[in-house]
This record gives C-alpha cells, sequence and structure tokens, in this order.
C-alpha cells in the first residue's frame, strides 16, 4: 500500500472501516477490502474491487476510495 490518507480531524483515529483514501499500486492486486492490516474482527465482508481497468474504486460497504497508481501488468 502506497499512501493512506484519513478524512477524520483525530489522525489517530483507529476506527474501523472509517473512509479514508487509499493509494495502490499493482503488487496489491487484486484489490480488496478491507486490506491487509485492518481490524477484522468489527469490519465488513471481503469484497474485491476491479481497479484495474477504472484506475478508482469506492468500497460499497466503508466508502473508502482505492486510487490505483502506476501501470498494471496485463495478467491483472
Amino acid at each position: 500500500m502506497s499512501e493512506v490518507s484519513k478524512n477524520s480531524s483525530n489522525e489517530q483515529d483507529d476506527t474501523p472501516n472509517a473512509r479514508e483514501r487509499v493509494e495502490i499500486t499493482a503488487d496489491d492486486l487484486p484489490l480488496h477490502c478491507p486490506m491487509p492490516g485492518k481490524r477484522l474482527w468489527d469490519s465488513h465482508p471481503r469484497v474485491f474491487l476491479p481497479i484495474a481497468d477504472s484506475g478508482e474504486e469506492t468500497c460499497p460497504y466503508c466508502g473508502t476510495v482505492y486510487v490505483l497508481k502506476g501501470p498494471v501488468a496485463k495478467s491483472h
């Protein structure tokens, strides 16, 4: 994962599934939300997001916006 920016006024807020903007690379594909490292015990079901074609996807559960940075190999 490249970069995470929370839309919260408190950067130390550890709210599960808080709305955020996440920049990812081809190494993070296939993209799913929640991503590794998130607290899963109180999270939403895993959903795969087809970001390779659009370059940007929003999770329908939590509203996290994922932005793809850099090229994607055709195998993804």
